[in-house]
């Protein structure tokens, strides 16, 4: 895959955040510096692994996954993610070009579209603005769903409106997306740290933010509603209620 000059994508197209999990470096770059050339933002991984410890402030819309990996394969990785993220967007991008294996990845994966190497860096492209248009109207009832734009949390039912800071709005997209919707208490340090030009966030900070969310959640869903993040003894926090994430 060669990279090539930019789409011309209208300007009022949402930016879709991708995660590439690809074990051949040089490929992967290839991808993420075409992609990043039209407006994509773009995470590269090179396994199950390393996408589970990839915390971002925005959420993931689309995952672009090999099949060929070390560890975990691209398969169960994707049969995990649909498992967890049914809205999000999964494209397998493989050499394997057996009909038992496109089956497989469409069947068992939950895979939107199978795209065999070598792919067109356009096409690709296409595939994605495609798939990024269904995944930014989905919107499920009975869920929570967070306008990133307004800062605006909204609940199942219509009178439960909440508004966020930037700092609550980072938190729950980092739980939403996060495995098993469980962070440590460091790496959600660190991500307030890599948006701060001072000191970044101490734990005792992270623990009064999560109170002050609480608290809201709590004025929103009443006061014998169970609380929307855990605290995880010796590990951080878990978000316990289902967040749809909009533009």
């Amino acid at each position: 895959m060669s990279p090539t000059r930019p789409l011309k994508i209208p300007d009022e197209s949402p930016s879709l955040v991708v995660a590439v999990v690809e074990d051949d470096r040089m490929l992967r770059q290839e991808i993420e510096t075409h992609l990043s050339a039209n407006h994509f933002i773009v995470h590269g991984v090179s396994s199950g692994s390393a996408l589970d410890d990839l915390v971002t402030p925005e959420p993931i819309d689309i995952f672009i996954i090999d099949l060929n990996l070390p560890g975990e394969g691209g398969l169960s990785i994707c049969k995990r993610l649909r498992q967890t993220l049914p809205n999000a967007g999964i494209v397998i991008m493989t050499a394997r070009v057996a009909l038992h294996d496109r089956l497989a990845g469409y069947s068992h994966g939950g895979a939107d579209f199978y795209l065999t190497k070598p792919i067109s860096p356009d096409e690709l492209v296409m595939v994605l603005m495609s798939l990024g248009r269904r995944v930014k109207k989905i919107s499920t009832s009975g869920e929570w769903n967070l306008s990133l734009r307004d800062r605006i949390l909204l609940g199942p039912d219509p009178w439960q409106k909440i508004r966020l800071t930037s700092r609550e709005k980072t938190l729950l997209v980092a739980l939403s997306y996060a495995k098993d919707k469980t962070l440590e208490s460091g790496a959600l340090c660190d991500l307030f740290s890599a948006e701060d030009s001072d000191d970044g966030m101490s734990k005792h900070a992270l623990e009064e933010l999560v109170a002050r969310l609480r608290k809201k959640f709590k004025s929103a869903q009443g006061a014998d509603a169970e609380s929307a993040i855990k605290s995880v003894w010796g590990v951080g926090y878990q978000l316990c209620v289902a967040i749809n994430l909009v533009y």
